[in-house]
């Protein structure tokens, strides 16, 4: 029993002609639509003579085209009795016992659909009629994610907790076509005319999946930024859309198991915005100033920040301010200004001086002295972080 391959890559009009009376997919088709009823073509189309056939049950010899990027799944009674996802022309024979019911394709769509297959295959006669379905094999773009409030996750760069709402999208495959329907998909979709389509508002399984990303977020954002491969960088995850999908897959995956449980795999991620609350901005700007004051960088920086201190203090602060910024020149080692004959102020000791010891900290680890993970925790310890 089940699908007979008639014409692989014979799709369109070319087999229309050919065929009295065929199904598809049906026209104006939503890009994220996942699962719908196969449509039957017929004279309405202009070709064919039937048109008295059910909007998705099929008959014994009938003929059924798969568009590339989708797959045809055949049921009876709730149970699946075939599967095709190679694109072309098939028969459905329900007198012939012998012919084959899946075509994966081959490669990881074959081998999780042989799976499923095996698990939840037809085991009788099939019936008189079937019912014919189409479940997208795309990327399912434009499935939303956002926060209301600020969620939290551990740093490993900053060496803190910190906060942040943010939203954005991701992509959508069906990974598992058969363990999907069977397992997800509620029964409402599998009956002519409803569309599946997870951007849906009122598609109360897709609004479960939202929920469900949402409260992934967290973990994600913590397993992204604690993984030695990214750098621990939180400011490169709007540019790593691959990265932090993977890292929102698996952290979806630990938690409500969407491809073991339900054949789904997120692809892709695209965050459009992440405002951070106020103590992790300033935990921000306090690294981000450390870091501006390492190496050759650090001293160009601080040569800068000693001029605009010599014109503030000559603009505002008159004879004093000079004798003052002569005594910071003197320090910072700019020659061209008097000392004044009164000892100044004893300077912090070197060694608790935050600047200088993150300072040698940077050329020891420039030298090959210290690891990256010693200079981390150095730098953490300094900062009081």
């Amino acid at each position: 029993m089940g699908l007979i391959q008639a014409a692989v890559g014979s799709i369109g009009g070319a087999l229309a002609d050919q065929w009295k009376d065929f199904y598809t997919v049906p026209d104006g088709l939503s890009p994220t639509a996942a699962l719908f009823a196969a449509v039957p073509r017929g004279t309405n189309a202009g070709r064919g003579s039937n048109t008295k056939g059910s909007s998705n049950i099929i008959t014994n010899g009938s003929k059924i085209v798969v568009p590339e990027g989708y797959g045809l799944l055949l049921m009876q009674d709730g149970a699946i009795t075939g599967f095709a996802s190679e694109a072309g022309g098939y028969e459905w024979n329900s007198n012939d016992l012998q012919s084959q019911s899946i075509f994966a394709g081959g490669g990881l769509m074959d081998s999780l659909v042989r799976q499923s297959w095996e698990r939840f295959k037809f085991g009788g006669q099939p019936g008189a009629q079937q019912a014919a379905f189409f479940v997208s094999l795309k990327e399912l773009p434009n499935n939303r994610f956002g926060t209301q409030s600020e969620i939290y996750w551990d740093d490993g760069y900053l060496n803190a907790q910190v906060g942040a709402i943010t939203r954005g999208s991701y992509t959508l495959k069906i990974a598992d076509p058969i363990l999907f329907v069977k397992s997800f998909v509620p029964a409402s979709y599998l009956q002519p005319g409803p569309v599946f389509d997870f951007t849906d508002l009122d598609n109360a399984a897709a609004g479960q999946l939202f929920n469900e990303v949402v409260s992934s977020l967290a973990p994600a954002f913590s397993h992204y930024t604690n993984d030695p491969d990214k750098r621990n960088r939180i400011t490169r995850i709007q540019q790593d859309s691959l990265g932090f999908a993977k890292s929102l897959s698996e952290a979806v995956e630990s938690a409500y198991q969407w491809k073991s449980g339900r054949g789904l795999a997120i692809i892709s991620t695209a965050i459009v915005s992440i405002e951070y609350d106020a103590n992790t901005k300033a935990l921000l700007q306090t690294v981000q100033r450390a870091d501006a004051l390492l190496g050759a960088r650090g001293n160009s920086n601080l040569q800068a920040s000693v001029a605009a201190g010599l014109q503030a203090a000559g603009e505002n602060g008159g004879a004093n301010g000079i004798l003052g910024v002569g005594m910071a020149a003197g320090v910072a080692g700019i020659g061209g200004l008097q000392q004044p004959v009164a000892p100044a102020p004893a300077a912090a000791p070197a060694a608790d001086d935050p600047v200088a010891k993150l300072t040698k900290a940077k050329q020891m680890l420039d030298a090959g002295l210290i690891t990256q993970a010693d200079y981390d925790t150095l730098k953490a310890k300094v900062l009081g972080l």
